[in-house]
């Protein structure tokens, strides 16, 4: 189904991979892992045919379903349910069907016979693909990724990102492409809709590629891995399951050191036998053999894989500020004639620690978005105290303007910053070298959530306004982010379905959306992270 033969994939200047060969068949259930940074949403864009490769071919057959971190597709007027539907064509048929029964009933006879033969001609087309039969099936994939009908008739642009997501994923899912690449599928989905996706995926009869930092998911599902390793520029391939792979990953490192220092040992007593040899001209040609015996042992070896590294996270010391810095009064939200919330109330003391809680499309992004100034409330008001600075740290990562490099954005972030002082803040968030002049658009959602965490590190926020702010790392990363969330002393404001997190935070307080009823934090709200 894919055939890839010497690939090698570039951003400017840095490798990322290179010598790449590897084939997927039909069955193929592959978990590609690696750290964040290392490629793997680069890799998975240029196999789907979003970029191009360096040096080698991509060939396929058949469709790839593709589900990017950030889906930005489709016409932003399109209704969800014709966003799905139109991935096997009958979409835009089904409403060009509702349009014609409409004008079937117009009193002008030519109009409405036109209407009718219109109609009669569309109906043929969207049996011919499948017809109710189809849309049945569309309409249960969307209930179970929890996209009930009052969404599916909304226009994208309405919709908030997790939304986005949750309709594309839908889409790919319902196209019946022959080849699906699922770039962190759980995004924003529940728990049941994550048990849902693992039993799809496990009967799914095509080609599968997953990055998942969903352990569960890739355990259950996959039966390759591929690891994309950052340090040597190649991927190592493991025809077996995940917990399979696991053992014999660890088993490799172990014989690549065993191998290493046994070939160490042979060099250096090489190299000393050809010191003490090249002190006599009768011994020279001698003592150039072993120094090239040396240097052969060592260059015919794997690199040992390197630690690897994990961005070194502290939220900002909190800039002073009043005894209440942000109050939000009487707000609300309806898109035409859907009310997603109303009437809701909340003020944030200096230090306090808030969850927001609800079921998806309970309002939780957009009230976060409010209250950071981004959107307007459509009734109330947002009230500034005295010395707010606000970091607002947005789920799909809309505070990074992906057309400005790295450097630029963290220069914007904080006005008296000095580019040294923000490449030395990047270099800990793992952007060395040439990375900071990168144009953030080209960044992996794990890069650009680094990028955003650094730029709130260095803007001196006193209030905290965090949306899933764990999405696309890697555990060791994650760990970090709950460790700079534990030991933060401004005030934060969290919308999270990470367990973890919450727990992190350690809240006082709890809003629960889209009623906009506030609480007293007790574990009982834990059961109600994993439906949100």
């Amino acid at each position: 189904m894919l055939n890839v033969q010497d690939l090698e994939i570039r951003v400017g200047a840095r490798v990322l991979m290179e010598g790449v060969n590897f084939r997927v068949a039909s069955g193929d259930k592959i978990g590609l892992v690696g750290r964040n940074g290392a490629g793997k949403t680069t890799l998975t864009k240029t196999l789907a045919g979003e970029t191009n490769p360096t040096k080698g071919s991509i060939s396929h057959s058949g469709e790839i379903g593709y589900l990017p971190q950030d889906p930005r597709a489709g016409d932003p007027t399109m209704l969800a349910r014709t966003r799905i539907l139109d991935a096997r064509g009958l979409g835009t048929i089904a409403l060009g069907m509702h349009e014609s029964s409409l004008a079937m009933a117009d009193p002008d006879p030519k109009i409405s016979a036109a209407a009718m033969k219109k109609y009669g001609r569309l109906t043929d087309e969207f049996n011919g693909l499948g017809g109710y039969s189809a849309e049945a099936e569309a309409a249960s994939i969307a209930s179970n990724l929890k996209l009930p009908d009052h969404i599916l008739d909304q226009a994208l642009s309405t919709l908030s990102g997790g939304q986005r997501r949750r309709i594309e994923l839908a889409r790919i899912l319902f196209s019946a492409a022959e080849m699906m690449i699922l770039d962190e599928p759980t995004n924003h989905l529940d728990a049941d809709s994550v048990a849902w996706l693992r039993e799809f995926v496990k009967n799914y009869k095509g080609g599968v590629i997953i990055i998942s930092h969903d352990i569960e998911l890739v355990g259950e599902t996959v039966n390759r891995v591929f690891y994309l390793d950052a340090n040597r520029m190649m991927i190592d391939i493991y025809n077996m399951n995940w917990k399979n792979y696991l053992l014999q990953r660890t088993a490799d490192a172990d014989r690549r050191k065993k191998e290493r220092s046994n070939a160490e040992k042979k060099a250096s007593t090489l190299q000393l036998q050809a010191a003490k040899f090249g002190a006599k001209a009768s011994k020279a040609a001698a003592a150039h053999q072993m120094v090239a015996r040396a240097e052969k042992l060592l260059s015919g070896l794997d690199a040992v894989r390197a630690v690897e590294r994990v961005a070194k996270l502290r939220f900002p010391e909190p800039a002073p500020c009043g005894r209440t810095p942000l109050m939000a009064k009487d707000l609300s939200k309806s898109y035409g004639s859907l009310e997603i919330f109303t009437a809701v109330d909340l003020a944030i003391d200096r230090g306090s620690k808030v969850v927001i809680l609800g079921l998806n499309g309970a309002g939780k992004t957009t009230l976060l978005r409010m209250l950071a100034g981004v959107d307007e409330s459509d009734t109330g008001s947002i009230e500034p105290g005295h010395g707010l600075r606000i970091g607002y740290y947005a789920q799909e990562h809309e505070t990074i303007d992906v057309k400005r490099s790295v450097l630029e954005n963290m220069v914007s972030s904080s006005p008296s910053i000095t580019e040294m002082e923000a490449r030395r803040v990047l270099g800990s968030f793992l952007f060395t070298g040439d990375d900071s002049n990168k144009p953030a658009g080209v960044l992996s959602g794990g890069e650009k959530t680094r990028l955003a965490l650094a730029m709130i590190v260095v803007s001196g926020a006193n209030v905290l306004l965090l949306d899933e702010p764990t999405n696309n790392l890697d555990p060791a990363s994650r760990e970090e982010i709950l460790d700079a969330l534990a030991h933060y002393a401004g005030a934060v404001v969290l919308v999270s379905h990470d367990e973890g997190a919450v727990q992190a935070l350690n809240p006082e307080r709890v809003l629960i959306m889209p009623e906009g009823t506030e609480d007293h934090w007790n574990k009982d709200y834990l059961d109600l992270i994993e439906l949100s």
